[in-house]
């Protein structure tokens, strides 16, 4: 164990990582919000990071080796940030997060379905949408005979509930 760590605890050490304000939610918006533009994170942000917090939180997550970063063919002053391994492994942990807020803090239904989905959908789901992230991300293969991705399916129970919400307005 180094100076730079309190203790070698598998929580502490995942804590010194993931327990500032912001990486968790820059790393759940690349998951599931497929973002990989700087602009795209800072604008698709609904909590509202600021761009010297939101370039400093990318910077550390490429220096922890959770993402990285390599120039967008189509504009030379952009960039596209991807995942790692390390960080498409999250979404596991982002399932188990999103449930245990959805059952016990006072979630929005819009914002939660995803949960919902993605609990009801258990390891399957979190394994095909891995899969799916590998090859959007990494470049990897899809494994044949996978059905809609789960992005898809997670986008359309959020439109639904959108839609339902927007019918009892009326």
């Amino acid at each position: 164990m180094t100076d730079d760590h309190r203790s070698g605890c598998p929580i502490n050490l995942s804590l010194e990582v993931f327990g500032d304000k912001w990486s968790l939610l820059i790393l759940r918006d690349m998951i599931f919000g497929g973002r990989r533009h700087f602009r795209e994170l800072l604008l698709g942000s609904q909590e509202g990071i600021s761009s010297n917090i939101l370039a400093d939180r990318l910077k550390s997550l490429m220096a922890l080796d959770m993402l990285t970063r390599a120039d967008d063919p189509t504009h030379k002053q952009k960039g596209i940030y991807s995942l790692t391994e390390m960080a498409i492994e999250l979404v596991p942990i982002m399932a188990h997060l999103g449930a245990w807020g959805s059952k016990w803090l006072p979630v929005s239904e819009e914002l939660s379905i995803r949960a919902i989905l993605l609990e009801e959908g258990g390891p399957p789901m979190w394994v095909q949408f891995m899969s799916e992230l590998r090859a959007e991300q990494l470049g990897a293969l899809l494994p044949p005979g996978q059905g809609p991705s789960v992005r898809a399916q997670l986008q359309a129970g959020y439109q639904a509930v959108m839609a339902r919400k927007a019918q009892l307005a009326l």
